[in-house]
């Protein structure tokens, strides 16, 4: 079950200042804790929420190693884990308690403790895994910051997957995937035959998407502003597409399905598309809000049409237990159902800074992951 336990060395994309790169550190790993793992990435995806804190539009603490989407393989584990082993490939989720109410409801990303153990860049008592120089280092972000070749996490947060399908490509399952897919599935629920509009052509857009086809939906409308990304969502299962750009999103969904579509997922985060995926519902109809809008934003909505029976709730990591949700993407990934490897780039670690500005700032790649260098 064990394996070594002391401190090793990493290398670490440390996010300091949200105008300049990630600053390339090493840092020390502690040794795993009784319920922890350490894991050595293999790679590591970049979400959207990694860059909305690098660059503060939202505000968590700096300096921190970020990244939330990694896979890769236990090096060591605590005394108290019982389900991993060294050697086993695992793909890393967000902590949670494992004693809370919405824990045992099978919801971790509500759980009463989610803060404190995601968000904050430390364990619950205050303490890091990593540090730099002897200082402590904000080393556990969404429960791992995967952004480093060595991370110590929670043995809640370590799935393992099957050891024959490509662990490089496995990281955003964990985060991306997880959500759109589960925002479809889990949480909305659309019965077969039903129609959704979902609001935003990156990672979890598409996945969303993805998710309605294999819900049975039989419109899918898929709005963003960028053409390729357009193409991509008809390639994974859109039926049809809106270019935001060059049409008022909620007029052209009503044209196309009048009267309103069943449900609608908003996944872009922009303030504009909440509004446009609560006006497009039909009678009854609800909305998903899962992009991570600025800190402030204010959305005004219509009461008299939200009143005939249409409502919008917020989702968190697609109300998923990572732990059998992630295997189940997996298993829909290698039976060709899950196909997001076909909007995934490779970039080697040293160039973290242009997967984000290629992904961030044009636009032109969906999923950026980031390769480790070999140990």
């Amino acid at each position: 079950m064990g394996g070594e336990q002391g401190a090793v060395t990493a290398l670490a994309a440390v996010a300091t200042a949200p105008d300049g790169p990630f600053e390339f550190q090493e840092v020390e790993v502690l040794p795993p804790r009784a319920d922890e793992v350490r894991v050595r990435i293999a790679a590591a995806g970049i979400c959207h929420t990694d860059v909305a804190v690098k660059e503060q539009s939202v505000q968590l603490p700096l300096p921190m190693v970020l990244g939330h989407e990694g896979a890769g393989v236990v090096e060591a584990v605590g005394s108290a884990v019982r389900h991993l082993r060294v050697g086993d490939p695992v793909v890393l989720a967000g902590d949670s308690c494992g004693e809370c109410r919405r824990c045992h409801a099978g919801l971790p990303f509500y759980c009463d403790e989610f803060v404190e153990r995601n968000l904050t860049g430390f364990r619950v008592d205050g303490s890091s895994p990593l540090s730099c120089e002897g200082a402590p280092l904000r080393g556990r972000f969404v429960g791992q910051s995967s952004f480093a070749t060595q991370v110590v996490a929670t043995a809640r947060s370590a799935i393992k997957v099957p050891a024959d399908l490509p662990l490089e490509l496995l990281g955003p399952l964990g985060c991306g995937l997880t959500t759109g897919v589960g925002t479809v599935l889990n949480a909305l629920k659309p019965p077969a035959g039903s129609s959704i509009a979902v609001f935003g052509a990156g990672t979890v857009g598409l996945a969303a998407v993805m998710g309605a086809r294999l819900a049975g939906c039989a419109r899918i409308i898929c709005v963003d502003v960028r053409p390729a990304r357009l193409a991509m969502a008809e390639a994974v299962g859109a039926t049809d597409t809106v270019n935001a750009a060059e049409e008022d999103a909620t007029e052209a969904i009503l044209d196309r399905v009048p009267g309103g579509v069943d449900f609608s997922a908003e996944c872009s985060g922009v303030a504009e598309a909440v509004t446009a995926a609560v006006h497009c519902l039909g009678r009854p109809g609800w909305c998903a809000q899962v992009g991570a809008t600025p800190a402030g934003t204010q959305v005004p909505l219509d009461m008299d049409h939200v009143g005939f029976g249409r409502g919008i709730r917020g989702v968190v990591m697609g109300d998923a237990n990572t732990q059998t949700f992630v295997p189940y993407l997996a298993a829909l990934f290698r039976d060709g159902r899950l196909p997001y490897d076909r909007f995934v780039r490779f970039y080697d670690f040293d160039a973290i800074d242009q997967a984000v500005h290629d992904s961030a700032v044009t636009g032109e790649v969906i999923k950026p992951i980031l390769r480790m260098p070999a140990a």
